[in-house]
């Protein structure tokens, strides 16, 4: 059977005789597509009282594709709701059940979503066989991890990691969403789960969009290009797909209930010349829906969750962002790219100290008028000392370290009671700490920082993280309003990395510069500091 070209809307008639079933069996297209041996649960979205119905699987027009597409290694950027996690599993069981001594794998963001897939999806597709089938194919041990089949010796497991023996079909379930959370599990998966699958076996990792960092971003995006240069991937390579909203033909609401702004169809005209696509009224209509009521107007999440394209899915909109003109015009200036480390010069670092949440640093040279910053470092849930050993591995000469105005807050610690800048003038007593005086708000610290940013340069391997920091630093957006507050958002660990750099904004004045500078306001190093950093670097007064 060659795979349809369109969705079947009703499952192909039955086999009869033993010889028609021996045909239909051997053949997993027909397994996997005819809508005659595999049954799942399925809730309409008119549906409001939770009942569930039970139908045949018949692929979508969006997995029929990946079928046709589908290559040894694959990486799915999509839309939200396509159904991929029901065809894995039940490309996984279709594999465990019709070919002996497999072990097929399914990973999972946690323990409980792994074991309602097998529970759901696989186990209920094997309860719902034809019974002549399902009977000579008894499983001969079961938990909520693993299903291990009697007949022929093959399983499939669910679990978050698959490190171990030989996996001879994998399929990672929302690895952004993975990467994200889970950031060592991700890197697991990695190291541990796919260099376990053979390079002629299936592995597949499917995901929404989560950022433009993490595992899923470095595997697809290094793919995605592999695509757009029109190279089909190797064996071992990971074959890029991405699936968009507007695919499914099943996304559609009723045009003459829904407001559609002048500026939401200029977007929609806008794809449709961009993508050489048509977006009828109610494909339109559906999308504003789904914004307005599901992602409450955020335009952020609905592009991350229901893109209209791979660039829309990996970017944040610029839309409420604080810093994004000034990073486009550092990097159409050249400020942005190879920013060597001189030893001749010391290096001035600048700190966002967390309370509770993230500490990041900024690692900056002057040279002439020009700042040079040639390294980053960040963490979350570290001691001071964790971050005074990571400066000190890089051997650099470093001048003064400036800290935010509250490293002199005294805090109630794990056994003592003291301020950051207590606890690192302990850990590093010839180092010459600096606490940059607080601006009267945030918005004045922000201009300093705009004013001050044509003077930046940025290494863009040394700084990459700080630098995805600083072009995702946004407004929290106000859901109720619709609209976003001129207030920093602090709970998605980009906001430590834009307040660390305004301590160079506001309170970073060059050593020689300093000298004799009456209404400086930046604490002096001691006179023997000054003397060190002075044949260290060669600087003569």
């Amino acid at each position: 059977m060659p795979i349809p070209t369109e969705p079947l809307t009703q499952p192909l008639p039955m086999p009869h005789t033993e010889a028609e079933w021996a045909e239909a069996l051997a053949d997993p297209i027909w397994r996997l597509c005819s809508g005659c041996l595999y049954k799942i649960m399925v809730k309409t979205s008119d549906d409001d009282d939770g009942q569930v119905f039970v139908k045949p699987f018949l692929p979508n027009v969006n997995q029929l594709k990946f079928l046709r597409e589908m290559h040894t290694r694959n990486v799915i950027l999509k839309a939200r709701q396509l159904g991929f996690t029901t065809f894995a599993c039940i490309l996984g069981l279709d594999q465990a059940l019709f070919v002996g001594n497999q072990r097929c794998g399914i990973v999972a963001q946690t323990v409980d979503v792994a074991a309602d897939m097998l529970r759901d999806k696989v186990k209920f597709a094997w309860l719902n066989l034809p019974e002549p089938l399902r009977l000579k194919m008894p499983l001969k041990r079961e938990s909520a991890k693993e299903l291990l089949f009697g007949h022929n010796n093959s399983s499939i497991r669910v679990a978050t990691s698959m490190r171990g023996s030989t996996i001879h079909y994998l399929h990672i379930s929302e690895m952004g969403k993975i990467a994200k959370q889970y950031p060592e599990r991700a890197k697991e998966i990695v190291t541990g789960s796919l260099p376990a699958v053979p390079k002629t076996a299936i592995a597949t990792i499917e995901s929404t969009a989560e950022g433009t960092s993490g595992e899923f971003y470095n595997i697809a995006s290094k793919a995605e290009a592999l695509a757009q240069a029109q190279h089909r991937a190797f064996p071992g390579q990971f074959q890029f797909h991405f699936f968009p909203w507007f695919q499914d033909p099943g996304y559609v609401a009723d045009p003459t209930t829904t407001a559609i702004s002048a500026t939401q169809h200029a977007y929609f005209n806008k794809l449709e010349g961009e993508l050489g696509i048509k977006l009828p009224p109610e494909k339109r209509a559906w999308y504003v829906v789904q914004l307005e009521n599901d992602f409450s107007g955020d335009m952020h999440k609905m592009r991350q969750e229901m893109p209209s394209s791979s660039a829309e899915a990996w970017s944040r909109s610029t839309e409420g962002t604080y810093l994004t003109p000034q990073l486009v015009g550092a990097r159409k200036s050249g400020r942005i790219g190879k920013v060597p480390y001189q030893e001749s010069l010391p290096v001035y670092t600048f700190w966002d100290i967390g309370a509770g949440d993230g500490t990041a640093i900024w690692l900056m040279q002057q040279v002439g008028m020009a700042s040079h910053f040639i390294g980053f470092i960040e963490g979350w849930g570290e001691g001071y000392s964790y971050y005074v050993n990571k400066l000190a591995e890089t051997g650099y000469v470093f001048a003064n370290h400036h800290l935010p105005h509250d490293a002199n807050q005294i805090r109630q610690m794990q056994s003592s009671v003291g301020s950051p800048l207590m606890m690192l003038q302990e850990l590093r007593r010839d180092w010459s700490f600096v606490v940059v005086p607080r601006v009267h708000d945030f918005q004045a610290g922000l201009t300093m920082l705009r004013q001050k940013f044509s003077e930046a340069w940025f290494d863009e391997e040394g700084c990459k993280e700080g630098l995805t920091h600083l072009a995702l630093y946004h407004k929290k957006f106000n859901t109720r309003l619709g609209t976003y507050i001129d207030s920093p958002e602090k709970d998605e660990g980009d906001s430590e990395a834009p307040d660390a750099l305004r301590q160079w904004a506001q309170g970073f004045v060059p050593l020689r510069a300093s000298r004799g500078s009456g209404g400086n306001t930046q604490p002096s190093p001691t006179a023997a500091s000054r003397r060190r950093r002075r044949r260290r670097t060669g600087m003569t007064a």
